[in-house]
């Protein structure tokens, strides 16, 4: 099977994204990736269950995609059977009136997992040197002191941003929070496939919008965006991990397995109780046991 450490990525230097293939270069069946998969998903589920009971960390997953590459899917497969109770999803979009008049940090913070919680972040903090950087004027709405025009957001003011998620990420890991970022990689003419897959399936219809193919026209753009977000934002404790995403099993399998190791490597363990809890337990035992009837 497949081996992992060449989608993780904890340090920008020399990185390119052209040395990414957008699918595994080894071939394997629809059926041995399903397999695999569920494999991973059972054991995520049992982790889940040791992470909730721990309560001392939480696990933060990061999707970052362009349209059309699977984020949704990806999340629903991987995930599906881990207990409601400890996952969360936030899907961002189009921020708000309230959410401009606070910094771009402001509504991700809100929604980082609390300790013994699966948080899913379907888009991210990342739209804010991805989308914003090809689209500059979309900054003239955050009203920020020095941005008056599109042309103000320097290479400077790019990298203060990416100093503030750098910061960021090292604060929220130190409270616990372990954090995957994941870059769902498809390339151009396969989303322009399912980019007709949708307009052709009428029962797809509805996740097109004419928007979809305006942005593809940007396509380079946003590559050059991904290319210096990750590379200015991969560390150790918050790495990247690009995972090929023109086969769909191939990116479910992937994540399903670098989750596992992530979650495995965190060596969790159920709480053990102290002498006197334990004694409050054997108390309730023998209460219980002399019931009659």
């Amino acid at each position: 099977m497949f081996t992992t450490a060449h989608f993780r990525i904890t340090s920008g230097k020399d990185f390119h994204l052209k040395d990414h293939p957008t699918e595994l270069k080894e071939h394997f069946s629809k059926d041995e990736l399903k397999d695999l998969l569920a494999e991973d998903r059972a054991r995520i589920i049992d982790l889940q269950e040791l992470l909730y009971a721990e309560k001392k960390r939480s696990l933060l997953l990061i999707f970052q995609a362009m349209d059309a590459a699977g984020k949704d899917s990806c999340i629903d497969h991987v995930l599906s059977g881990v207990n409601p109770q400890g996952c969360s999803v936030t899907a961002f979009k189009q921020p708000s009136a309230e959410e401009l008049a606070h910094d771009f940090l402001w509504r991700h913070a809100k929604a980082v997992p609390e300790r013994g919680m699966i948080g899913v972040h379907n888009r991210s903090h990342y739209e804010e040197v991805l989308v914003v950087k090809v689209h500059p004027e979309y900054l003239l709405g955050q009203r920020l002191p020095g941005i008056e025009r599109p042309e103000d957001a320097n290479a400077a003011f790019w990298e203060r941003r990416y100093a503030s998620i750098r910061a960021w990420e090292e604060h929220i890991t130190a409270n616990g929070v372990t954090i995957m970022k994941f870059f769902l990689h498809m390339g151009r003419k396969e989303q322009r496939k399912r980019f007709l897959e949708r307009i052709d399936d009428p029962r797809k219809n509805w996740k097109f919008s004419l928007g979809d193919v305006k942005e593809r026209a940007r396509f380079g753009d946003y590559m050059n965006a991904y290319e210096d977000a990750i590379r200015a934002t991969a560390t150790a404790h918050a790495p990247w991990y690009v995972v090929p995403a023109d086969e769909q099993w191939e990116t479910r399998a992937i994540v399903g397995r670098l989750v596992r190791e992530r979650m495995e490597a965190l060596d969790l363990k159920h709480p053990a109780l102290d002498e006197a809890a334990q004694a409050e337990l054997e108390a309730m035992r023998n209460t219980l046991t002399a019931e009659k009837g």
